[in-house]
């Protein structure tokens, strides 16, 4: 299971609708409240746990927040997430009774990957709501509905409904044709001497997910490619990212690198890739699709 993913939440998008059920829920026994300031979690403990109050327990710091969203049921607790952005992060954590901030992404190790998903899913969603606070149309300013997986703006003559926006990306692993197997890594502009990844980009309109990958390695590294082959997929709520993992066969092994986004790319086998992870160097993110296509790939045999 792909890290963010599998948190098979029931988020009772026909209940969410009714304010009454909301605040129902929220006053009830099985209420739980996690908290982020900034994006962040608080937390508590040795080794950092991400804090998860009872409703009832909750009053104060739900008066405090900025926006209050119900992300759903997960069989015993239905769980909401507040927001306490606009305090100071020393206030935020005294409120909270936390014992600090730390990143979800800091925390991937610690955590069951159903907890992962709702920590990411909460700061995804409460991103958006921080900056959706006014409509795009009109400038009037935007009202949380349905739970917080709606903002409807405020202005009777617009009225216009915003719904929380996802930014699709590919990321593919390309292999050479032919023998020996190898797979086109890159340095991309900024990352340390000897940081090699997958290739990525986000989708743009009027492309399909095989259109983006095409273009994007072809502008990026100025591969050809032939066979475009779908792996699996991956929410990235940073901020709100969907990353769709390809496989690709490259039509030649000419490289050309666009020298803006890539500064060098090149082909690896396996055993120099198994020889460098015994090095030391990651492959990808632990957290992210890119570590999955290279450990997938770098199971199979040559």
């Amino acid at each position: 299971m792909l890290t963010y993913g599998g948190g098979w939440l029931d988020r009772s998008s026909g209940l969410r609708t009714d304010p009454d059920w909301i605040s129902s829920t929220l006053a009830g026994p099985t209420a739980r409240v996690i908290l982020l300031w900034r994006d962040q979690c608080l937390v508590s403990g040795e080794p950092s746990t991400p804090l998860r109050l009872p409703g009832t327990e909750a009053i104060e710091v739900i008066g405090a927040a900025d926006e209050l969203v119900y992300l759903g049921s997960d069989g015993g607790d239905d769980v909401f997430a507040a927001d306490l952005s606009t305090l100071t992060m020393d206030r935020a954590v005294e409120l909270a009774g936390a014992d600090g901030v730390r990143d979800v992404r800091a925390l991937v190790g610690t955590l069951t990957p159903t907890e992962a998903a709702v920590q990411a899913h909460a700061r995804g969603l409460l991103y958006w709501h921080r900056h959706q606070r006014f409509c795009g149309s009109c400038g009037a300013p935007t009202e949380s509905r349905n739970g917080g997986h709606l903002r409807a703006c405020s202005s009777t003559e617009c009225a216009r409904l915003l719904f929380p926006r996802i930014e699709p990306a590919v990321i593919v692993l390309v292999e050479a044709p032919g023998t020996p197997n190898r797979c086109l890594l890159a340095r991309h502009r900024g990352a340390p001497e000897g940081a090699y990844s997958t290739l990525a980009g986000f989708l743009e309109i009027g492309e399909s997910l095989e259109d983006a990958v095409r273009r994007e390695v072809a502008e990026e590294a100025g591969v050809r490619l032939t066979t475009v082959t779908y792996q699996n997929s991956q929410a990235w709520p940073f901020p709100a990212g969907l990353m769709v993992g390809f496989r690709a066969v490259a039509a030649d092994e000419g490289i050309c690198v666009d020298e803006d986004e890539l500064v060098e790319a090149r082909w690896f086998t396996r055993s120099e890739l198994r020889e460098r992870t015994a090095a030391g160097h990651r492959l990808g993110r632990p957290d992210s699709i890119d570590h999955y296509l290279l450990r997938t790939w770098l199971a199979e045999e040559d």
